[in-house]
Parts: structure tokens; sequence; C-alpha cells
């Protein structure tokens, strides 16, 4: 038997071949999108992140420490890399961020953008979330959901067809 008898040296050593193995993928995507940011692991604590920043001659912060949009480029990065390894073995045809485009600056924006749009050309299905209206003037595919009265809400948008019978305040 390897490690120690609950499983938990072997169990940690396998997490961790995972785990740097999705920040690998998430590093290739915060390469492409801001080259700014490496994720290494924590020292201490070895399923935390820490984020070296090549702009501060490779100053090395903990990610709790980061901006809403710094966590945000970082967050989508590490939800690409999950969605990479995924489709080694299973095909990951869609991703769907809720919220957060509030947070980054115009130019990390630009790039989650650029990115995303890059995965959609590649032939994923890329849905946002969002209350930005600057993703507005971008997006040219868009569903809307409008409240109508008595909790009641209404999808607006392309492909879109009229239910004959509305939704309670449980979603039904």
């Amino acid at each position: 038997m390897i490690g120690s008898s609950d499983g938990k040296k072997y169990r940690n050593f396998a997490q961790g071949l995972t785990f740097e193995l999705m920040v690998s993928y998430a590093n290739r995507q915060l390469e492409k999108m801001i080259g700014r940011y490496l994720l290494v692991r924590d020292d201490e604590q070895l399923f935390d992140l820490n984020v070296v920043d090549n702009y501060q001659a490779g100053e090395i912060r903990s990610t709790k420490n980061l901006s809403g949009g710094e966590s945000f480029i970082v967050s989508l990065s590490l939800a690409l890399g999950l969605s990479k390894m995924a489709s080694r073995k299973v095909r990951v045809d869609s991703l769907f961020l809720d919220e957060g485009f509030g947070a980054p600056d115009e130019d990390a924006l630009e790039s989650a953008l650029e990115t995303l749009a890059g995965l959609q050309q590649d032939g994923k299905l890329i849905g946002i979330i969002s209350h930005v209206p600057a993703l507005k003037e971008r997006i040219s595919t868009q569903k809307s959901v409008q409240p109508v009265s008595d909790g009641k809400v209404q999808s607006v948008g392309l492909g879109v067809q009229r239910l004959q019978q509305g939704f309670n305040n449980n979603g039904v």
C-alpha cells in the first residue's frame, strides 16, 4: 500500500498532480489574455494559489489580495483551464459565466471578451449572464429577462418562444 493507512498521503499526492495540471492550463489562458500574471502554488497551503506579478518585478501576492478585475481574470483562466482539463476525456461544448463582467477594467474586459470570442470560433457555446451595458454593445445575440408583473418575467430575444403558461415565484 502506498502512503498512510488512511490513504491521505496518496490522495493528497493524486490531488496535487491534478491541481498542478489545472494550474498549468490556467496559466496558458492567463498568458493569452494578459501575460501579466502567473499562478503558483502556495508553499505552506498546497491547494492555495498565489500570483506572480510580472509587471511588479515578479512580486508574489496571495490571490486573496487581488482586485475585482484581477480576480475575475484569474477566475476565468481557472475555469477555462478546468474545462480544458475536462475536455481531454469529456467534450465540453459550453461555458456560462454569471456576472463578474462589472469588475474588470476596460483592457481586462477586452481581453476576456477576445478569449471568449476565440472559444466561440472553436465551436464552443458561450453564455454570459450580466447587467453590464458595455456588453450589450459587444454581443450581437442576446436574450433578456424582463419583469412583467406579479413576480413573473418575460424572456425576449432571438429563438425565444412565448410560453402559454407563466412562471410562478419558484421558477415553475
